[in-house]
């Protein structure tokens, strides 16, 4: 990622239809909304979004120009910097040290606050039961909440100055009140030395208690941020460019231009999206794709950034640049998802816009109150109680002891959820939607049968397949090798081995000249002496559970579907093994038109995947579900 400040050369200047910003200074959902209220009011935007857990703000528009955008942030009391989204995520970027020192100054808040309030509140609680007051204990909780108010509370005083200064209020408007009253309140009685309760460790304890939701809200934050990291990291680094000379050089990938030649040698990564003007080989894309098997590609097929070239040796052209590849455009599709609103977000803005004044209006009722009643000192402490019991701690004390009991009960199971919200979100699913590969099978080719022909044996056939593949790296030629070793074969070496790519591969075993040859339906034929004596069929293996899960999600009145990345015939054949209807079935489907299948059913989707390809669908569904075997990427993309 470049992020760049507005003194830099050439920010100034540019022009935009649409900007990414990454936004710090915001602490509560409310900031986001005024961030976009005063994106949107500017003439030349035409759309922005805010994601207060991302803290990215997208804009669309006609001529943005990103200094004048920045400089709307910083009237606001934000800071902001241009993101460029397309290596927006290597290691060492400023995104990521941004939210690694976010995350580390609210640890330090919270442990100030929590590890200042707890002794405070110890002392407290032992002097009520003692009897035991001390002319240095109100003197002593006295210094530790104005150390906390200064160093924890820091953020959320500036939060709530911003805020009033634009004439708006936010959820750090309720935490201050209550913690400036309440310190404030018992200082007059200390200093007056009036016979009224204090509550010094109650303003400490507030600010520490929401320090410390922060804190875990600014771990998630980053490591939603590291999933989009990791995805990009599928891109290898570099690339080995052809020149027009023959001779090659090696370029960083990201200033690959399209009609570049690469060299793509055998177990290499392609870098970028591009067609092939040389060369046979098979292409590992898997990782994109989700197909099982490796695909055979000749001159003029597509190849895409993250696969692996598994054998031959490839030239190809590309057809785009470094910076728009189909893994950076899948990790659009996933950020996309993460930062986008959904309605009942815009409803809690529309609701929180007018909470803090109504807090605010009954914490005044209050007080006024009592004074008419003739008891200021009551209608104080009650008017900071009505503003402490409207902040957010209470949920944050309410609501995480609910998840850890549930999440406890659920890892007891085998099930690791990742935030609250799943538990409220799983039983509203109406859908659940499976990846097949990884998902719904083991995720790795098995021979399912042997068939002999006439004179010939079932171990003759694998026993020739298995010596004639050993050599190979073919899925194919593994799944094999490892079926003969289970089954106890002695496999005879093989010469004069030759790999022919889009077929086979041949040699000479025993004397004997055998060639084994592949289909698209991975069904092995096995020739000795161009006489065929047998053939092996593969098969992606079926998880054991996978049709009775099915099964009882259908008997709950869950519609079940399954997306598939194998071409149609095959993803029909395994669909149907699980009693799923055609119409319940979608092969053929990229990791686009799977997140887009996924939004078109509603917000009440229910994504079950674990490869890469599954991200973006992952990431775009109500609820997010990625198995123990699945890539990172995958599992950090869901719920």
């Amino acid at each position: 990622m470049t992020a760049a400040s507005t003194n830099e050369p050439g920010i100034q200047k540019q022009r935009h239809e649409e900007l990414k910003l990454q936004v710090s200074g915001m602490t509560c959902a409310g900031c986001a909304s005024s961030i976009q209220n005063a994106l949107e009011s500017r003439s030349d935007v035409t759309s922005a979004s805010v994601s207060f857990a991302a803290g990215i703000a997208t804009i669309q528009g006609d001529g943005l120009s990103a200094e004048s955008l920045v400089k709307t942030l910083q009237s606001r009391g934000f800071t902001a910097t241009v993101m460029d989204v397309s290596d927006g995520y290597s290691d060492g970027s400023a995104i990521e040290r941004q939210q690694k020192t976010n995350e580390r100054t609210w640890r330090h808040r919270a442990i100030l606050g929590m590890g200042l309030w707890a002794p405070l509140e110890i002392f407290h609680w032992v002097a009520t039961a003692t009897h035991w007051h001390p002319v240095w204990m109100p003197w002593m909780m006295f210094v530790g909440a104005l150390v906390v108010i200064a160093f924890a509370g820091s953020e959320f005083y500036r939060s709530a100055w911003n805020a009033a200064r634009r004439g708006t209020t936010n959820m750090d408007t309720l935490i201050s009140l209550g913690a400036t009253t309440a310190f404030v309140y018992s200082s007059i009685v200390l200093f007056l030395r009036l016979p009224h309760p204090m509550y010094f460790a109650e303003a400490a304890g507030l600010l520490g208690i929401v320090s410390l939701g922060h804190w875990f809200e600014a771990r998630a934050s980053a490591r939603a941020g590291s999933a989009v990291r990791e995805l990009l990291q599928m891109q290898p680094e570099t690339a080995e460019v052809q020149r027009d000379d023959g001779s090659s050089q090696i370029v960083a990938s990201l200033e690959i231009t399209s009609n570049t030649r690469l060299i793509i040698r055998p177990g290499g990564r392609i870098a970028v999206d591009g067609i092939v003007v040389e060369g046979q080989s098979a292409v590992d894309e898997s990782i994109v794709t989700g197909e099982s098997l490796p695909v055979e590609k000749s001159v003029g097929d597509t190849v895409v950034a993250g696969s692996i070239n598994t054998n031959g040796h490839l030239i190809i052209k590309t057809t785009v640049d470094g910076r728009n590849t189909t893994v950076a455009r899948i990790a659009d599709l996933v950020q996309k998802a993460q930062t986008s609103r959904a309605p009942v977000q815009r409803l809690a803005d529309r609701i929180s816009s007018v909470f803090v004044p109504t807090v605010l209006f009954l914490a005044l009722i209050t007080v006024l109150g009592w004074w008419a009643a003739g008891d200021l000192s009551t209608g104080i402490i009650s008017a900071v109680a009505v503003l402490i019991i409207s902040c957010p701690c209470a949920l944050g004390l309410a609501t995480p002891m609910a998840v850890m009991v549930g999440t406890g009960a659920a890892s007891q199971r085998g099930i690791l959820i990742r935030n609250a919200e799943t538990l409220e979100r799983i039983g509203k699913a109406t859908h659940v939607v499976f990846d097949k590969t990884g998902t719904l099978t083991v995720g790795q080719l098995e021979v399912t049968d042997i068939a002999a022909e006439a004179g010939s044996s079932v171990d003759d056939v694998l026993r020739f397949a298995a010596a004639v593949e050993g050599p190979a790296e073919h899925p194919i030629a593994r799944a094999i090798f490892r079926e003969s070793i289970a089954r106890g074969i002695k496999v005879s070496p093989v010469t004069a081995f030759l790999a022919v790519p889009g077929s086979g591969v041949k040699g000479s075993v025993e004397g004997h000249e055998v060639t084994v040859t592949r289909d698209e339906t991975a069904t092995v034929q096995v020739t000795v002496d161009q006489r065929r004596i047998g053939t092996l069929t593969l098969a992606d293996r079926l998880r054991p559970d996978a049709a009775t899960a099915i099964q009882s999600l259908k008997h709950q009145g869950v519609r079940v579907a399954m997306l598939s990345g194998d071409k149609v015939t095959t993803a029909l054949v395994l669909g149907r093994q699980l009693g799923l209807q055609d119409h319940e079935i979608m092969g053929e489907a990229t990791p686009a038109s799977k997140a887009a299948w996924i939004q078109k059913q509603g917000r009440n989707v229910v994504m079950v995947g674990d490869g890469l390809n599954d991200s973006a669908a992952l990431a775009t569904s109500g609820l997010g579900v990625a198995l123990a075997t699945g890539t990172n990427v995958a599992m950090e993309a869901a719920a």
